[in-house]
């Protein structure tokens, strides 16, 4: 991979976590940034992620790596101010639809079998481990995991960017739609209807689900599985929930302001798109997630529906990651993976290290771009 020796000037496109992050790691080494959004910032998947802090069940030893390394960031973030309500670590509760608790007991022993913090619990034991839940809606066998938690994105987002205004980054909101500009092989810019071209030496590509779009007339191919997804924050109520919760019928987490965050896929097939290209989904489908969530909650309360966003939900093809620089590309990186929420600090920490340095991080060997050209 060519080496890119102290950018001076690198252009993020993305205002998501992804980018933001990466933006700021960026501007901690030295170099000067410019961050790009097609709209403002947590307008896309960002402003509507369940944000579960968390490498439970199963996955590659290299991704399960990589998200422990993310939780172990958010909880240096969470050290330096604990009683903030956007990032918390309540703990997870997990169960499968298949009645027997078999595959509450299989993710179990899988878990256990690297380390990862697991416990199997009962309706009449989970009482005594975190509150707020409805121990008759509870499965005979769960998975308790205590040490993952959840952040509100945009509260991230903010966060952040405080600090990106502080160390003198540029942002260049609702530019439209941009694309990366090559010039003798090499990135050199981005361009965008509302921007006109910004010069630069490196370009990092942080766009969620259209970051494959995005690549494309590169010549790059990365396949995309991202599906359209919901999330459904309620008005505010008397809880004292604090565990995420990862249910057959409903995900539940807490969420600032005394609400709660929803989602789930069930409702997947319900969702409609228009021609101008927008998402819609039935008012009485969001009900009846909301009546979901409302059977796992201690008093079963009568939820209401403050808002619900839906979009597109990055998932690259193969489920992994996809960072780093593109070989037909130089000077030209990806940023792009569905665990967004718990891969934000680190994955902006390494991608920018890459940019910077010019040397690819052994943590993201496995997680390159052109694995989908083979």
């Amino acid at each position: 991979m060519p080496e890119n020796q102290n950018p001076r000037h690198v252009a993020v496109i993305g205002g998501g976590v992804i980018g933001v992050s990466t933006a700021v790691h960026l501007l901690r080494s030295g170099a000067e940034v410019t961050l790009i959004t097609e709209g403002g910032l947590a307008s896309g998947a960002s402003g509507r992620s369940l944000s579960w802090l968390n490498s439970a069940g199963t996955r590659s030893d290299e991704y399960h790596a990589l998200r422990m390394a993310g939780i172990d960031r958010y909880r240096t973030l969470f050290a330096q101010d604990p009683p903030r309500e956007w990032l918390q670590f309540g703990g997870g509760v997990y169960w499968d639809s298949d009645g027997d608790g078999a595959s509450a007991t299989a993710r179990h022993e899988h878990e256990r079998s690297h380390a990862y913090d697991s416990h199997l619990v009962s309706p009449d034991t989970i009482g005594g481990i975190t509150p707020g839940l409805n121990a008759e809606a509870l499965a005979e066998t769960s998975v308790y995991n205590p040490g993952e938690g959840w952040v509100s994105l945009p509260h991230l987002i903010d966060h952040l960017m405080a600090e990106f205004a502080r160390r003198g980054g540029v942002l260049r909101a609702h530019a439209g739609r941009a694309e990366v500009i090559v010039e003798e092989g090499r990135a050199a810019g981005v361009t965008a209807p509302a921007l006109g071209t910004v010069r630069a030496d490196a370009v990092i590509v942080a766009c969620g689900a259209q970051t494959p779009d995005v690549v494309a007339p590169l010549g790059v191919r990365i396949d995309n599985g991202s599906p359209v997804s919901m999330l459904v924050v309620t008005e505010p109520f008397d809880n004292d929930v604090r565990a995420v919760l990862n249910t057959p019928r409903a995900a539940i987490r807490p969420n600032p302001g005394g609400t709660i965050a929803i989602d789930h896929d069930w409702y997947e097939e319900h969702i409609v798109r228009d021609a101008a290209g927008d998402y819609s989904i039935p008012e009485p489908v969001v009900d009846e997630l909301l009546e979901e969530a409302s059977r796992l909650l201690a008093g079963t309360p009568k939820l209401k529906a403050g808002s619900w966003k839906l979009g597109l939900k990055p998932i690259p093809g193969d489920g992994e990651p996809v960072f780093g620089e593109l070989r037909k590309v130089p000077g030209c990186y990806t940023a792009f993976t569905h665990s967004g929420a718990t891969l934000a600090l680190i994955a902006g920490e390494l991608v920018a290290d890459e940019v910077i340095t010019g040397r690819p991080h052994p943590m993201l060997a496995t997680f390159r771009p052109e694995r989908f050209e083979a």
